[in-house]
């Protein structure tokens, strides 16, 4: 007799995926934004995820466009096991997505296609050893000299945005 697991997983492309009470969907993925955000398709209903406790490259920096082709390699077309962990102030669903089996946060964090948020991520998150050894393998990102996080990376392009907006006068 097959685990229930698999005949669950057997019969996803024949389930209608609705949300599940403990925070828990399955939906199949139709969109990837970028390196950490993907939308899924719920019940005829579009669900944008954003994988919690990783930050990917934003798209006009370096390694942006390859994280997202990561994370599409990985999810784009399949079916996804989202648990979710709350909203962002952006109204996205903040989630720990499986894509075939395979944890999405923690292999992009493994293909050196993201940081751990280190401002979210909790101290002991298993996900900083993850790093850690795609840092010293000098996976993705981690070939450059001094990669710059996206929390830095963006910090850096508001400042330069407000200090090339002219004072209004009042």
């Amino acid at each position: 007799m097959l685990p229930v697991r698999c005949i669950v997983l057997a019969a996803l492309p024949y389930l209608v995926a609705t949300p599940t009470v403990g925070g828990e969907f399955v939906g199949r993925v139709v969109k990837i934004q970028d390196g950490d955000t993907l939308t899924v398709l719920v019940s005829k209903k579009q669900i944008t995820v954003r994988l919690i406790d990783i930050d990917a490259p934003e798209r006009k920096q370096p390694f942006g466009t390859s994280s997202r082709q990561s994370l599409a390699e990985m999810c784009a077309g399949k079916f996804a096991e989202v648990a979710e962990r709350g909203k962002d102030r952006y109204g996205r669903t903040l989630g720990r997505v499986s894509c075939a089996s395979v944890d999405a946060n923690a292999d992009e964090v493994r293909r050196g296609m993201a940081w751990v948020f280190e401002r979210y991520a909790a101290k002991d998150s298993p996900l900083y050893a993850v790093q850690a050894e795609a840092r010293a393998a000098r996976r993705g990102l981690w070939q450059d000299a001094k990669p710059v996080p996206p929390w830095e990376w963006r910090a850096t392009r508001l400042q330069r945005k407000h200090q090339s907006t002219p004072a209004k006068i009042l």
